[in-house]
């Protein structure tokens, strides 16, 4: 067996998830000696390690490279990704520190495992192989499954962490059969072989294109789970419920942006040449646009009927996984891949900005016991805590997808790639469902500022570390709204279709 050297493994553009990944063991052991009752300092630990990590992903971003023998791909997207994920981790830190306290669950160990999952989301950004994507999967998933459950002995939260764990577990052996399945019609795990080897596969006789199709779509189902699109979510409103809501925010962003990330590598970089004789997109952009208008449709219209805002947000999770796999699907087309890639992680970047803001607001009015999180519970809000109303409407208007939001940016960006794929029924489609999402978003603010008769909840959740997570959720989805610019020029260097050289 050949040892490969260090300058094979590169370790230097593996830093930021590296970095963070051993920050994790560091806080661990650090808080075996921080007293109960001083977590905060656990926490602090936490968000160094996080920032450590965006230095060093900013270097990375102009030092590109490839790592382990070319498992492993720094490039613009996944740097850019990376910023995402880390900023959501920030976020979910803030919103943590003193939730945990007054809800008795201020354990050390809720920050290492915030960390590791953090970690395992940007290794599946910068996966070049089906091995890693699926260990990347795998440590993103497990602590996710601990930390939806991290409530317990909440019946809700025990149930949410069991329900995620249990599918979490199918998804993974679907993922992993769907790779052996390529492995087998290809004879290799790593991307850009796989993508050398479409051809030859397609062109040959046998049992070659039959392993390319299921492989492709066992492994869409791996990570159609982890997004949470049709009919993989059935976990999402029980588990978003349940869980706490410092995690269901996290998970409600970092997931589905890992998990995505992995998805356009395996579709963009391995498989968008698997297109039968005649065609003119990849075979599988007309199954992944299906599946994004289906998600669209029933994410929006169960969303209509919901009472509980976790719940409303969790269908709007589902609603919003479908807008981002309309840009995956428009990367089917080869000469709209780059648009709806860089199209994809805007929009990413936009919805972390705005359902983390929201989640803020639901966890300032939210009890010790978990309760207070129904729709009736805004009533008079505007009444009570002004600032948070404010920032509550900004963020269900942006979800709406009104102008001069970060949520119209992303929505826009999407609508672009997908009209100019050619997909202009998937479009209408969108169109159509924000117009339905605008009756469940707006009811919010209805509730805030038309009932005057209502008290209103004094929000005791708004502590100082809460209201900043809100202060910051308001300035990225009206900053990144009225000066696109900032993010759209970062963005343009993006590209997936040129990975594939890298070896």
């Amino acid at each position: 067996m050949e040892i490969p050297s260090v300058a094979e493994l590169n370790l230097g553009v593996t830093l930021p998830a590296l970095l963070l990944g051993v920050w994790s063991c560091v806080v661990l052991i650090a808080d075996l000696f921080i007293p109960k009752g001083r977590k905060e300092v656990t926490a602090g630990l936490a968000v160094l390690g996080i920032v450590l990590a965006f230095l060093a992903n900013l270097w990375v971003f102009n030092n590109p490279g490839v790592a382990f023998m070319g498992m492993y791909v720094a490039d613009r997207f996944s740097t850019f990704l990376n910023m995402v994920i880390l900023l959501t981790a920030f976020i979910a830190v803030l919103m943590s520190v003193d939730y945990l306290k007054r809800t008795g669950m201020d354990r050390g160990e809720y920050y290492p495992l915030l960390l590791i999952t953090s970690a395992g989301m940007m290794f599946m950004g910068s996966a070049n192989d089906l091995t890693v994507i699926f260990i990347a999967l795998e440590l993103l998933s497990i602590p996710l499954y601990v930390m939806a459950a991290f409530r317990t002995p909440d019946p809700k939260s025990e149930e949410s962490g069991m329900k995620y764990f249990i599918l979490g577990a199918f998804s993974s052996a679907f993922f992993v059969f769907g790779a052996t399945l390529l492995y087998g019609a290809t004879g290799s795990t790593s991307l850009p072989v796989i993508f050398d080897s479409v051809s030859r596969a397609l062109a040959g006789e046998g049992s070659s294109v039959l392993l390319l199709l299921l492989g492709a779509g066992l492994t869409f189902v791996g990570l159609g789970f982890k997004v949470a699109v049709v009919p993989f979510h059935m976990w999402t409103p029980d588990v978003y419920e349940g869980a706490p809501t410092p995690v269901t925010a996290f998970m409600s962003v970092g997931a589905k942006a890992g998990g995505f990330a992995a998805l356009l590598r395996i579709l963009i970089v391995a498989l968008p040449t698997l297109m039968f004789e005649g065609q003119t997109a990849a075979t599988w952009q007309t199954i992944v646009w299906i599946i994004a208008a289906l998600t669209l449709i029933l994410g929006n219209i169960v969303a209509i009927s919901q009472t509980n805002i976790k719940r409303l947000l969790a269908y709007s999770s589902i609603a919003h996984a479908g807008y981002i796999l309309m840009a995956v699907a428009a990367a089917g087309t080869a000469s709209v891949a780059d648009m709806a890639t860089q199209a994809a992680l805007i929009y990413l970047l936009a919805y972390a900005f705005t359902n983390l803001g929201a989640f803020a607001v639901a966890l300032a009015i939210e009890k010790n016991d978990g309760s207070g999180t129904d729709l009736d519970d805004f009533r008079g809000l505007a009444k009570s805590r002004p600032v948070l109303a404010f920032a509550m409407a900004v963020f269900m208007l942006s979800l709406t997808g009104i102008p001069l939001t970060a949520g119209f940016i992303g929505k826009w960006l999407v609508f672009q790639a997908t009209l100019e794929s050619g997909l202009y029924t998937l479009a209408v489609i969108g169109v159509l469902t924000s117009v339905v999402s605008a009756f469940y978003y707006v009811r919010v603010i209805v509730n805030m500022y038309l009932d005057t008769d209502a008290e209103g909840d004094p929000a005791a959740g708004a502590t100082p570390y809460v209201q900043w997570a809100v202060y910051i959720g308001v300035a990225g989805t009206i900053l990144l709204g009225i000066l696109p610019s900032l993010v759209t020029n970062l963005s343009d260097t993006i590209t997936l279709t040129a990975s594939f050289l890298a070896r």
